[in-house]
């Protein structure tokens, strides 16, 4: 038995809660994770995983062999990279998640310069909006917005980016151009502008929750004043280009980041709206399991995604 492979693949089973995700994330056969945990408690004689059809626990004596576990491992990771300067030779693959307009517009076209700076270094991308668990689903590091869903996790603060009020064109020409955030509310009836040849009120280009399912509202503030606009929301999406491809189409008015926005802003395929209210900066964060040692792949990967969102950050 490979005792140190055993422990390694015990600690990801125990955080992970499944032999099938332990393995997927090591690149191992699944038989093979089963055996070395078999041989494992074997060699202890004692359990120190509960299995049942949802979720594997670990046991009592589990959790006190994984606290160890995880200091061996760690003191033996910290040994190699100090041995071996690792942190200047990067290597392995790393399991990165990350929203999909951040990887198509900011992430994806600066990873050949990261490649050329670390050729050893190869990085699984996971593109969605989603909410994800890091350990559950063996993700080294995310790059998420917003407010922070897990406390457990070490984040490190990138960006602060800018929103902006918009809409295309083609939508303006046809309902109008709002001068107050309270025109987007809904409307039961008709207005003048309907006797103008355009369709009366305003639709909301949506975004919805990919966790809740609810649409996030409009935010507007001005001195003040604050104001949440829910609106008339005709479409909605739940991915952020498709929000972007929702606004180029016109099919209503939107909030979204200024980098997103700002090539169809100077195409003119877009107008901003509503230029004397704003909507708070929202910060983005690389996070990273607290609980796992900062191996020398992962940290220069933080180190180099901070510099690639400097030129995005509107602070």
């Amino acid at each position: 038995m490979d005792q140190l492979l055993a422990l390694r693949v015990f600690v990801r089973i125990a955080e992970s809660g499944a032999f099938s995700r332990a393995a997927d994330s090591m690149n191992l056969p699944r038989p093979t994770v089963t055996k070395l945990v078999q041989d494992l408690e074997a060699h202890l004689g004692t359990k120190l995983l509960h299995r049942t059809t949802r979720r594997v626990n670990v046991t009592p004596d589990g959790a006190a062999y994984y606290e160890r576990a995880t200091r061996l491992i760690d003191e033996l990771d910290e040994m190699d990279e100090s041995a071996s300067r690792a942190r200047v030779r990067a290597h392995g693959r790393i399991r990165v998640d990350i929203g999909s307009v951040l990887a198509s517009m900011i992430l994806i076209p600066a990873l050949p310069a990261f490649r050329a700076r670390y050729p050893e270094l190869h990085i699984d991308l996971g593109v969605s909006d989603r909410p994800i668990d890091l350990i559950g689903e063996g993700v080294d590091c995310a790059i998420r917005g917003g407010t922070l869903p897990d406390t457990t996790l070490v984040a490190r603060r990138i960006a602060d980016m800018d929103w902006v009020t918009c809409a295309s064109s083609v939508y303006l020409k046809a309902r109008g151009i709002p001068k107050h955030p309270s025109e987007l509310m809904p409307t039961a009836t008709p207005t003048a502008k309907a006797a103008e040849g355009r369709i009366p009120g305003h639709a909301i280009a949506g975004y919805f929750s990919s966790l809740t399912g609810r649409a996030f509202p409009l935010e507007f503030h001005k001195g003040s004043e604050h104001m949440q606009i829910n609106g008339q929301v005709e479409v909605a999406v739940n991915e952020s280009t498709a929000h972007l491809s929702a606004l180029l189409a016109g099919v209503g008015i939107g909030q979204a980041f200024k980098f997103m926005v700002t090539p169809h802003l100077e195409s003119g395929r877009l107008c901003k709206v509503l230029q004397d209210w704003t909507r708070p900066r929202q910060p983005f964060h690389v996070l990273y399991a607290s609980n796992r040692h900062l191996s020398a792949k992962i940290r220069v990967f933080v180190d180099w995604v901070a510099e690639v969102f400097a030129p995005f950050d509107d602070r």
